[in-house]
């Protein structure tokens, strides 16, 4: 039996991808209520544009706006897509607004720095005892947004996931849905590091031999990471793993890729990371990755290098010489 969409849902975050998701709920049919601190950009978007996030991209009419958190709350199910670090800090806010039931739906990739909390680790401990989702998967939000195709996976309770998959289901957007909400997590959060090394290695012009070899070898150290945290591969070999690693670490659309390009450029984290510039999680997610993968034994030496090469530990001219004189061992 299909299971019955949300007729309200509250997506927290007016940036690319919470506009897209908001557009995309609209189109299915939903209620909708897009919260953000930035009352003119919240204007322009009933207008039917984000031009900040979204230049040129033409949005349903049919989204209610507010700065509000108490209106958003109201929301049947609320979908997180303010950036990973910012999320504890909204909870703290929003938790005291809500009833129990209400199912808080993470739509941001990212380690919490830290605690070294996935997404959904953070949830739970914030928000004890709300029905919590992962949304995640290979999605440019400007494409999202445009209504073009795109195929993502909604981890949670079976229940819980059902609905979610029917309330944001178009002809365009396909949700597929998994009860490894641990593997969808860690795949969406782990990317956008490996995404940089790839950025990296375009930026040095090293050729396409080594973005191949840093792709197979990054995807190698997320499964092993996955393993030790629970994690089912076939999750990770699916849409929000190996699907979303390959879209964020092959197009010039992402920015995670570019910040890597930046990143072999020359410029430092700081410069790239600054206010203005696009946000790149990854940016904020490797050394947090690391130590979580060092609190439970596992080495990645992919992740450990853009790690120290983001904060400065690692001089750029001394990076490719450290990936690649690792002993030699099987594959």
């Amino acid at each position: 039996m299909a299971e019955t969409a949300y007729s309200h849902v509250a997506i927290l975050g007016a940036g690319a991808w919470g506009t897209a998701l908001a557009a995309t709920a609209a189109r299915a049919g939903r209620r909708v209520t897009l919260w953000g601190r930035d009352g003119a950009l919240l204007v322009d978007i009933t207008a039917g544009e984000n031009p900040k996030y979204l230049p040129g991209v033409e949005l349903p009419e049919d989204i209610s706006v507010t700065t509000a958190l108490p209106v958003a709350a109201g929301g049947e199910a609320i979908i997180l897509a303010a950036p990973a670090q910012a999320t504890r800090a909204l909870l703290a806010d929003l938790v005291p607004l809500l009833t129990r039931a209400t199912p808080l739906v993470i739509a941001a990739k990212g380690i919490e720095q830290g605690s070294g909390s996935l997404m959904t680790e953070l949830v739970a401990e914030v928000a004890p005892g709300h029905p919590v989702a992962m949304l995640s998967g290979p999605s440019f939000a400007r494409e999202v947004a445009m209504g073009l195709p795109t195929a993502i996976t909604i981890a949670g309770p079976a229940p819980i996931a059902g609905r979610l998959q029917a309330t944001l289901s178009t002809p365009s957007f396909r949700p597929y849905t998994s009860d490894d909400i641990a593997g969808v997590a860690l795949g969406g959060a782990a990317k956008n590091v490996y995404a940089i090394a790839c950025g990296v290695v375009d930026g040095m012009i090293l050729g396409e031999n080594a973005r191949a070899a840093l792709l197979a070898r990054g995807f190698a150290e997320l499964a092993r990471l996955g393993e030790m945290l629970g994690a089912r591969r076939e999750t990770l070999m699916g849409l929000s793993g190996f699907g979303d690693l390959v879209l964020t670490a092959t197009s010039d659309a992402s920015r995670n890729f570019a910040a890597g390009v930046e990143l072999g450029r020359g410029k430092s984290a700081a410069v790239i990371a600054a206010p203005g510039h696009p946000l790149a999680e990854g940016l904020a997610t490797a050394p947090a990755l690391v130590a979580r993968a060092k609190a439970v034994g596992v080495e990645l030496p992919i992740a450990e290098a853009m790690a120290d090469l983001i904060t400065g530990a690692l001089p750029l001219s001394e990076a490719v010489a450290r990936l690649m004189s690792r002993k030699l061992t099987t594959e």
